[in-house]
């Protein structure tokens, strides 16, 4: 188990290191500095050098590129060139919408996929199987923006029971606590775009659970089951779901990174002042120390669900912790 530990941790800081350099070298081609767009275009070129100056734009890209690191990794962070603000405070204050966002849209995607996929498995070959096939491969084609427009004309127009867009907040308005209230109707201004998230990761995971859980199905220990009385939904899932877990934990885990570095479209749909907007605006303002962070941010957390998924693997299938050692 160590050694499989030390390998995963290895492996970490190697993909960590790389992205790094991959986001700097990237930013650093992209035509345009923070001064310039701040400036405008009328700027005469000695104010733009002295903005340069101040931001340490003007500075070789290595030694920028060293000092980003090393703050990193002491835990700081630059000021950010438009807000004037630490990148950390900016990436922590939008992280309060985007992280539950992610975690409702990945609630809603588990809970709709294992059942559909179990419910396929078990009616294989009838009704019941192909109309959730079809289902899933509509959902697979629709685009997330597109449904999240669907259900704002439907939920937010017509029926009128959720907002259009907009985020209110943890707190409560006027005291500034957090209330049970004040957690309500943040979490309702989730659900549309959760939902729009969801849809297409549903139908993606519910293929693949369905197949897992007809492969496991054929395996001996599960007629053994079966022989000696035990129900079939009993079967499915006491016995059939954990063993079919690996392939559904290794989509799971990449449909929850997806979902915390790729709701730009949506947030910015329903106006949620989340990371994705945050990148947005940073993109257009040339502000890329805040892009550099939050792409960080987004490859780190990739790397951590996957080594999560990994050590999942592991409690799964113990076989998997001997792996390598001698």
């Amino acid at each position: 188990m160590t050694h499989f530990l030390l390998r995963r941790l290895a492996g970490f800081i190697a993909t960590l290191w790389v992205a790094s350099v991959l986001v700097f070298a990237a930013l650093e081609l992209l035509p345009g500095t923070a001064a310039q767009v701040r400036l405008g275009e009328t700027a005469s070129p000695e104010a733009v050098a002295a903005l340069e100056a101040r931001l340490g734009l003007d500075r070789p890209a290595p030694l920028r590129y060293a000092e980003w690191i090393t703050g990193l990794a002491r835990g700081r962070t630059a000021l950010s060139s438009s807000y004037d603000t630490p990148t950390a405070e900016l990436i922590a204050e939008r992280l309060q919408v985007s992280l539950p966002l992610a975690v409702l849209a990945m609630a809603l995607t588990t809970a709709m996929a294992l059942a559909l996929g179990l419910y396929a498995a078990a009616h294989h070959r009838r009704l019941g199987d192909v109309g959730v096939m079809a289902a899933s491969q509509v959902g697979m084609a629709v685009p997330s923006f597109w449904f999240a427009i669907l259900l704002i004309l439907l939920f937010s127009v017509r029926l009128e029971w959720f907002n259009a867009g907009g985020f209110p907040g943890w707190t409560d308005a006027d005291s500034g606590a957090v209330t049970a209230a004040s957690l309500w109707e943040g979490l309702l201004a989730l659900v549309l775009p959760a939902a729009s998230l969801a849809v297409v990761q549903a139908a993606i995971l519910a293929r693949v659970t369905r197949s897992a859980v007809l492969e496991v199905m054929r395996e001996d220990f599960v007629r053994t089951a079966r022989a000696k009385g035990v129900g079939r939904g009993a079967v499915l899932w006491r016995h059939v779901l954990r063993n079919a877990m690996i392939p559904v934990l290794t989509v799971m885990g990449l449909q929850f990174a997806n979902l915390v570095a790729g709701t730009v479209v949506i947030e910015n749909v329903f106006v949620l002042p989340g990371l994705g907007r945050l990148v947005f605006q940073a993109i257009g303002n040339r502000d890329l120390v805040v892009v550099r962070d939050v792409v960080m941010l987004l490859a780190a957390s990739v790397v951590v669900i996957n080594a999560g998924v990994d050590l999942l693997y592991a409690v799964l299938d113990p076989r998997l912790r001997t792996v390598g050692e001698p």
